[in-house]
């Protein structure tokens, strides 16, 4: 089978997800950046990105004859592809609590989010105060659903690489982890320290000073001044 291509972008979450994901499975993958600018954004649409995904957004994954939009999606056919190392937990019932907090990242704890963009020079603005105060409650979630483990569903898993490039965009945004949250903060420690993830974060922080914009603190030894 050919060469797998990877469609991405510098600033991209959902991208960096499945880039992650690709390096932990150790995936040979061709990573494509698609065009990007912070004041056009992804304009104009990279021709595949377009092709392949009716929502007109990466990432998007080619394999020979095989085409896939949507990170979640990309995460079921590399642990298919390539089942070890494991990225779901092996047991029924964890695996299933790894999904649920895979999708809760993307559906429940990002929505808050995204509307805080656009927002942070207005952080008493009605919409900016109800957006953060939803995800630190998602902060409060998990710190109670972590507790003394190391990741969010027993062993490392796909869960753990979308909450991180979640909550990345959240203190980005204006909606960063705080004190109340120690055992979170050292999740998070933890992530950082595996290659993989710092792989694909090093250069998403150093594009984002490139560009003047502000790095979360937790971020920044990962790039040289």
């Amino acid at each position: 089978m050919d060469r797998m291509r990877l469609f991405s972008g510098p600033l991209s979450m959902f991208g960096a997800k499945a880039q992650i994901a690709c390096l932990e499975k150790g995936v040979d993958v061709e990573l494509v950046m698609v065009p990007f600018g912070m004041k056009l954004l992804y304009e104009p649409k990279h021709p595949e990105v377009l092709r392949i995904n009716p929502k007109r957004q990466v990432p998007v994954l080619i394999h020979g004859g095989l085409e896939l939009f949507d990170s979640t999606q990309i995460f079921e056919y590399l642990e298919d592809l390539k089942p070890e190392p494991r990225l779901w937990p092996e047991d029924v019932t964890a695996r299933a609590r790894a999904r649920l907090l895979e999708h809760k990242s993307d559906e429940v704890y990002f929505p808050p989010v995204i509307r805080l963009m656009g927002l942070q020079d207005k952080p008493r603005d009605p919409a900016a105060l109800a957006a953060c105060e939803a995800a630190s409650a998602y902060y409060d979630e998990m710190e109670t659903l972590l507790g003394d483990n190391e990741y969010l569903a027993g062993p490392y898993s796909y869960a753990d690489i979308a909450f991180y490039m979640a909550q990345i965009f959240g203190a980005r945004m204006g909606a960063p982890m705080t004190a109340r949250t120690p055992q979170l903060r050292r999740w998070r420690e933890r992530m950082l320290a595996r290659p993989a993830v710092q792989q694909v974060v090093a250069p998403m922080a150093s594009y984002l000073l490139s560009q003047g914009r502000p790095l979360p603190d937790f971020l920044a030894g990962l790039v040289r001044r």
